[in-house]
């Protein structure tokens, strides 16, 4: 059984790891698309803290916005460690609480689904550069790294969580 403040150590660790594998990810995609490594987080920055809007600036090359690259990474950030403390409470009580199991897998998979939609839904006009494929495969990126530290932590818990090992 987790202590509270194992649970919220490891929460932030798998929302540092969910938030660096994908800033890695796009980071590799980006590199490998010949935009420069920081592309895709500086035109993210520049649509949640500039207002950039029109998909037509893209035809010219875009200069780096720093304080908006580093703005938007503290949002992902941010928001990748309140998941990751979601998760590793789930985990806890679904280790705790062996009835809790189901609805704790459910949970994680809706938040796994309404993170996709949520990021897809708030990069519409973007969708060129941020296609829904690269959205899902940055996400499954982020659950397995995430996953594989979770299960080496809580070796039981693929068993305790799998619907079909209960």
């Amino acid at each position: 059984m987790a202590s509270s403040k194992q649970t919220i150590r490891e929460g932030l660790i798998v929302g540092i790891i969910g938030y660096g594998s994908v800033a890695l990810l796009y980071a590799v995609f980006d590199f490998l698309a010949a935009r420069g490594s920081l592309f895709t987080v500086n035109l993210l920055g520049k649509a949640v803290f500039r207002g950039l809007r029109d998909p037509a600036v893209l035809a010219f090359p875009i200069q780096l916005d720093m304080t908006a690259i580093y703005l938007y990474s503290g949002l992902h950030l941010i928001i990748s460690l309140i998941i990751g403390l979601i998760v590793s409470t789930l985990v806890d009580l679904s280790e705790r609480k062996q009835g809790m199991a189901g609805i704790a897998l459910f949970v994680i998979i809706a938040g796994f689904f309404i993170t996709i939609l949520a990021v897809g839904l708030l990069t519409d006009q973007i969708r060129f550069l941020l296609p829904w494929w690269s959205i899902a495969i940055a996400n499954t990126f982020a659950v397995v790294i995430a996953g594989s530290y979770i299960i080496k932590k809580h070796p039981g818990i693929w068993q305790s969580l799998n619907p079909f090992t209960r």
